[in-house]
């Protein structure tokens, strides 16, 4: 089972982290990269992306706002929100779009939970 997943960050150095986390807990899958919510939606138009990681803080639309972009056409994607911005607020409007969230710094520990869920839900899926 192919997976590819999409990090979006608008820091380079947030994606290389990120990258080298979901390297290490998921070495199988395919990792595509986009520095905006723009980039994004054109990925994701143009291939098929199963799992998507995103930043919350971004100029243009937020990684909230990408989420629920994302849902309009892939209602069951697995979807993290990773940010530093650790409030109640944030937190409640990712579940609002049916996202998990994942504080900063990104992590193993952080992210394997979320991962190993997003596995699970394809392989049943599929």
């Amino acid at each position: 089972m192919t997976v590819t997943i999409l990090v979006v960050d608008d820091s380079k150095l947030a994606r290389i982290v990120a990258g080298k986390t979901i390297a290490a807990l998921q070495p199988d899958w395919t990792r595509v990269e986009a520095s905006n919510a723009d980039e994004a939606l054109e990925l994701v138009r143009e291939r098929q992306i199963d799992v998507a990681v995103l930043d919350f803080n971004m100029p243009g639309r937020d990684g909230l706002e990408l989420a629920a972009e994302l849902r309009k056409s892939h209602a069951d994607m697995p979807i993290a929100i990773i940010t530093a911005n650790i409030q109640d607020e944030v937190i409640s409007r990712a579940r609002d779009v049916n996202a998990t969230f994942v504080s900063k710094p990104v992590t193993e520990d952080g992210m394997s939970g979320f991962l190993a869920g997003a596995a699970l839900r394809l392989k049943q899926a599929r």
